[in-house]
């Protein structure tokens, strides 16, 4: 009595490899879309609290000296 041999034939591998490029494109596909994150800059307000700004929001990109900013804040 034989055993059966059970090699994988062509058909098998070509429908399996089929059906793996086709789980890879729908996964793909279905995958919800990351938005594009909005450039922010930190800031430091008057009385001395970090705070996160979108860069839209601020109206001049210039930075102050140190003496500027010593004599802004609040002591």
């Amino acid at each position: 009595m034989q055993q059966p041999t059970n090699h994988p034939n062509r058909k098998k591998f070509v429908r399996w490899g089929a059906a793996l490029l086709t789980s890879l494109a729908a996964f793909k596909l279905f995958t919800p879309k990351k938005k594009p994150r909005k450039p922010i800059v930190q800031m430091l307000t008057q009385d001395g609290r970090l705070v996160i700004v979108d860069r839209d929001q601020v109206v001049n990109g210039k930075k102050i000296t140190d003496t500027e900013l010593q004599q802004w804040i609040k002591k």
